[in-house]
């Protein structure tokens, strides 16, 4: 039986033989891209040249991605959704297209000796039905009609070929065509389906009164693999014209790919996670059919924690650390459901998940007393929260002196205001035996999404990464700012990140004392001198190791293939100076200015404690 590494190995191999170079695996946290927490796909940092940029490593791709999507948070909990995944990709960069990617990925899907070996008649597809802008995918029709040909399968439409709308087939980072900024790439799809054969999975499904359908949530049919054509381009007045280069965008989920491999109906008793289930179960000494919902919830949801923090992200109230503080603590819920309070048995969990990703992800090891730490110390400030929250209602619902109400019911306000300032779930509050009513809390959950969905939903679906001319300006300041932090500070000083809008800079970075304003200004003197120098800045594909011999800075170094893409600012070129002598040298996708005299002046106006040796700076950046 395969493995889930023995799968990655032969899906490298796969493609390599066919031209493709393994690019690495981009940071989970991405860099300077604050249209997204996460990096949810892999082609997600390939938008640059999916858009026309030339790759360092050609135009035939291939890599797995390590993946996090934070809106199937509340889908977990079914037997095929996760909120981290390996996303397994291969990417055609204006190279070849449909004739080629279909076969491709069938021949991986079922041959036994290069791929993995699936039958045949377990698999349907779907096609992109097309709109009233974009024509119905007839080429890959066809050409699925040909590649079952050739396994005796006659694969009629409406039987083994299937097209849906928008809605099903279409694919973009922001959804269908109408939800699309301006500039975006994106295109029609077409999905391959494994066939459980199992008509009991539908009848148990909230869909049992719906008729089945390949594309069905019930779960019988699992979505194993999606070749995405992006040929189009949004427009500013709503069309689509396609793109100079039509590209391939293939995902493949591992955990999917394991899962009817082994063909297994529950992702979690598969060979990747059946052993951290085990391990709940000891812990709780509870069996995974009695307590099977809560339990997928706590493997993916602390599964996700530890990839999370172990690319550097701490338990807080904003961003991707309140995504990290929500999962640990919606773990906690069913843990303690199940358990009780105490939490210490837990980190047997950790050590378990450590053990099933250390072959993929060796950092994991290097980095587990922190993980253990990070998650431990979360969930005892969440036993303080729950403390507090019950002090909160005893004090509030008091009749006279110490006496209680005999009453356990509290109000929906009360309950949300648990919600909001405790970081308190319903379900918490339930299970500290206090009644509320759910529709009304319903109401005020509604009115408070209402408030934050703009942002929230950008963020969390990820984005279009922003190439306005104020951002590109930022990502240029970041670079200066870098660089006369440790002109200033020292070049013990590296960034740990950075986020950037339209409106400011933010740039975080190792250092144990609080910036003095002599300090402060010493930086800004240095950044703006070069601003005035108007240095030129440009980018040069250069062999990894030849970076590292040359300074180059910047974060994730170690993550960069075998050629970078490194940024230089400086010298000018009446200098004489080579470019080794740059005043900035930095790993960077881009984008970026032409020259620093494009941008007038930086001003840093704010500085913050991160705790633990981490500083962060806002920076305002004032342009031409």
């Amino acid at each position: 039986m395969l493995s889930a590494s023995d799968i990655v190995k032969k899906y490298i191999s796969f493609f390599e033989a066919r031209g493709h170079k393994q690019i690495a695996n981009a940071p989970l946290v991405p860099i300077n891209d604050p249209t997204t927490l996460f990096t949810s796909s892999g082609m997600q940092p390939l938008v640059p040249y999916l858009l026309g940029e030339k790759h360092q490593q050609g135009t035939r791709l291939v890599n797995i991605q390590n993946s996090f999507r934070a809106q199937d948070i509340e889908e977990v909990g079914d037997n095929r959704h996760t909120t981290f995944f390996r996303m397994m990709g291969n990417w055609s960069l204006g190279d070849y297209f449909k004739k080629e990617q279909l076969p491709w990925i069938f021949e991986f899907l079922t041959d036994k000796e290069v791929g993995l070996g699936l039958d045949p008649k377990r698999l349907y597809v779907t096609v992109f039905a097309g709109n009233n802008q974009i024509p119905k995918d007839t080429e890959s029709i066809e050409i699925w009609k040909e590649v079952f040909s050739k396994a005796g399968i006659d694969a009629k439409e409406g039987e083994r070929i299937f097209s849906y709308d928008v809605e099903k087939n279409w694919w973009s980072r922001s959804g269908v065509p109408e939800k699309m900024p301006t500039g975006e790439p994106g295109g029609p799809d077409s999905e391959v389906f494994y066939d459980f054969e199992d008509e009991s999975i539908h009848t148990k499904s909230p869909w049992k009164n719906d008729s089945c359908h390949v594309n069905c949530d019930c779960g019988r049919y699992i979505e194993i693999a999606n070749s995405v054509f992006m040929q189009y381009q949004k427009q500013p007045d709503g069309s689509f014209k396609e793109l100079p280069k039509r590209n391939v965008d293939f995902g493949g989920g591992l955990e999917r790919f394991l899962l009817v491999t082994e063909h297994q109906q529950d992702v979690f008793q598969t060979s990747l996670f059946s052993p951290i289930i085990k391990k709940i179960e000891e812990i709780t000494s509870s069996p995974y059919g009695k307590s099977t919902n809560a339990m997928r919830i706590i493997a993916d949801h602390l599964v996700a924690a530890v990839f999370i923090i172990n690319a550097g992200v701490e338990p807080s109230k904003t961003e991707q650390g309140y995504i990290l503080r929500r999962l640990i603590r919606r773990s906690y819920d069913n843990i303690m459901k199940l358990h009780g309070e105490n939490i210490l048995p837990t980190y047997r969990i950790f050590e378990a998940i450590v053990e099933q990703y250390k072959n993929t992800d060796p950092e994991l090891v290097k980095n587990y007393e922190k993980i253990k730490n990070t998650i431990l110390e979360e969930a005892n400030t969440y036993k303080i929260t729950v403390s507090r929250a019950k002090k909160f209602i005893d004090t509030k619902y008091k009749k006279t002196g110490d006496e209680l109400m005999g009453v356990k019911e509290i109000s929906a306000e009360d309950a949300f205001t648990l919600y909001t300032t405790q970081g308190l779930s319903p379900a918490q509050i339930e299970s500290l035996g206090y009644s509320f009513d759910k529709q009304a809390f319903a109401q005020k959950m509604e009115e408070h999404q209402k408030i934050s969905k703009a942002g929230a939903d950008k963020k969390f679906r990820g984005g279009l990464a922003d190439h306005s001319e104020r951002t590109i300006m930022g990502h240029t300041a970041t670079h200066l700012l870098h660089q006369a932090l440790r002109d200033v500070l020292g070049k013990q000083v590296h960034q740990t990140g950075s986020n950037i809008t339209t409106e400011r800079v933010r740039f975080d970075f190792n250092y144990d004392k609080r910036l003095t304003d002599v300090q402060i200004k010493q930086v800004e003197d240095i950044v703006n001198q070069k601003i005035k120098a108007n240095l030129p800045v440009h980018f040069e594909l250069i062999d990894t190791k030849e970076a590292h011999k040359m300074g180059a800075i910047g974060l994730f170094m170690d993550t960069y293939g075998d050629k970078s893409k490194i940024y230089f600012i400086g010298p000018s070129t009446s200098s004489g100076l080579k470019k080794e002598d740059a005043y900035s040298i930095e790993f960077c996708g881009g984008p970026h200015v032409d020259f620093t005299g494009v941008l007038k002046s930086v001003k840093i106006i704010r500085q913050e404690n991160l705790g633990k040796n981490q500083k962060r700076i806002y920076a305002i950046v004032q342009g031409n």
